[in-house]
């Protein structure tokens, strides 16, 4: 196995909740993912609130669906 050397800043360290000084690539790979996805959604419900989007009914949604489905399965 290879050592791979990354430095990280005290806060950064702590926001990931690493615990110890050594991890394996493959749970940094997780840590970030889940801190993207996290950011991803914050940017995805601040976008629906600024274009009146979470205010839909699930109805309302469904109907998009449904509407989005018929649209694509007639082109």
């Amino acid at each position: 196995m290879k050592t791979l050397s990354v430095k990280i800043n005290e806060n950064d360290f702590n926001k990931y909740g690493f615990r110890k000084q050594e991890i394996l690539f493959c749970d940094l790979i997780d840590k970030i993912r889940i801190e993207l996805s996290k950011e991803f959604i914050k940017k995805s419900r601040k976008s629906a609130a600024e274009s009146g989007l979470s205010n839909m009914s699930l109805e309302e949604i469904n109907s998009e669906i449904k509407a989005y489905r018929n649209a694509k399965n007639n082109s």
